[in-house]
């Protein structure tokens, strides 16, 4: 039987799938920088995902095998899975690189890929003050991932936009606008992790 209290079992399993979340992100942002050692990052990718997996697989077997949560289950189950999904796209990005013989990242691609960084780095910041809910700072980091969703929202439209000005290839521009978008969702699965935390500040503090 294991010493550590159910609670603090929950709380531990959130802040290893975040710490790996931004391993990832990390990760991804070597790619932006430079796609030369692309297979082998996204081998690691890859890896990190499976991981994140099995961090979230033992998330939701706790909480069917727990009476009694510390947090409200729906609300664990929201986060669990918001945090998977970000894990789910990154490594989705790497995987289409490769699938689409992409040869250089573009300067959009960089930027996208920093905004994911910046607020997985933010949602790392959140995740350990889980156990003491009373952190009011939680809402400000909340806040910091809604604003840069914004951000990659706009990076997007400029992006995609200089895509049909630049009339390249249309099966480059489709591929491209793909690759933007995948990355726009991450920032929208980090938003979806903020508005989890959020949530359960303001009903627990």
């Amino acid at each position: 039987m294991s010493l550590i209290p159910k609670e603090a079992q929950f709380f531990e399993l959130f802040e290893r799938s975040s710490k790996l979340i931004v391993e990832a992100a990390r990760v991804l942002q070597e790619v932006a920088a430079d796609f030369r050692n692309l297979p082998e990052q996204a081998q690691r990718l890859e890896r990190l995902e499976h991981d994140a997996d099995q961090v979230t697989h033992e998330i939701m077997a706790k909480l069917n095998r727990t009476f009694i949560t510390p947090i409200d289950r729906e609300d664990i189950h929201r986060l669990a899975a918001a945090l998977d999904d970000v894990m789910d796209f990154m490594e989705g990005v790497t995987e289409h690189l490769i699938l689409y013989k992409i040869k250089e990242p573009t300067p959009a691609f960089r930027a996208l890929a920093g905004v994911v960084l910046k607020q997985v780095e933010e949602i790392n910041k959140m995740i350990p003050r889980l156990k003491n809910l009373r952190h009011a700072d939680i809402l400000q980091h909340c806040i910091e991932v809604n604003r840069l969703e914004n951000e990659g929202d706009r990076i997007l439209r400029e992006a995609v936009a200089d895509l049909f000005e630049r009339r390249e290839d249309p099966l480059e521009v489709m591929k491209w606008r793909d690759l933007y978008a995948m990355l726009e969702t991450a920032t929208d699965k980090c938003e979806d992790v903020a508005v989890a935390m959020e949530g359960i500040f303001l009903k627990n503090a």
